[in-house]
């Protein structure tokens, strides 16, 4: 196990209600045969984060029912209609106090993103005032990694469904971009059409 993987947490946020989708929540949707969050978890752990809090919001009590995601920290947000900012502030609060010095976030409806690119974006890891991001073509993307240094300024400025966006945009020239787009596929699961994607 590398010393990265000991000092970055792996933050999932796995809270949506699938407005697009009906008002299925992402996590709960089937990918290869198990739920879209278990799928999800299972790619940092490959990746090497041994520490994975998951952050839960639309129908929470089904999600931890369903989904296989013993040995992850479950976090709940209750705030989690107001949009992805609150589940990421969420999640940065819930790594406070537990030694971690950087959180490596990725989202439940990316399942073309797999663990090589996780893995390249935690290879760039160097201390707690690291920004990294993957890129995929030179665009940034996920997933993404806040040194402990960035959790506070991220949390004040993650509202709505922009989560660290403004953050990031003001801290532009300090972020390590990490090119994967030659092993993964950044799409989103969104709409009906998206379905496609999953097997």
């Amino acid at each position: 196990m590398t010393e990265n993987a000991q000092q970055v947490a792996g933050l999932l946020l796995a809270a949506g209600g699938g407005r697009r989708l009906g008002g299925r929540p992402k996590a709960l949707l089937q990918h290869l045969g198990r739920p879209l969050v278990e799928y999800a978890a299972g790619v940092l752990r490959a990746a090497g984060c041994t520490r994975v809090h998951v952050v839960l919001g639309a129908r929470a009590d089904a999600v931890r029912e369903r989904a296989e995601l013993a040995g992850c920290v479950l976090v709940e947000n209750p705030e989690w209609e107001q949009g992805m900012g609150s589940s990421l502030r969420a999640g940065l609060e819930s790594l406070a106090g537990t030694g971690a010095r950087a959180a490596l976030v990725s989202l439940v409806d990316q399942p073309g993103i797999g663990p090589e690119a996780v893995r390249r974006v935690l290879a760039a890891y160097r201390d707690e005032t690291s920004l990294v991001s993957a890129a995929y073509d030179g665009v940034r993307g996920h997933p993404v990694l806040f040194g402990s240094a960035h959790w506070a300024g991220i949390a004040k400025t993650a509202t709505g469904d922009r989560g660290a966006r403004a953050y990031l945009k003001a801290h532009e020239s300090a972020i390590t971009l990490v090119e994967c787009g030659d092993v993964a596929q950044p799409y989103d699961i969104d709409t009906e059409a998206d379905l496609i994607h999953l097997e």
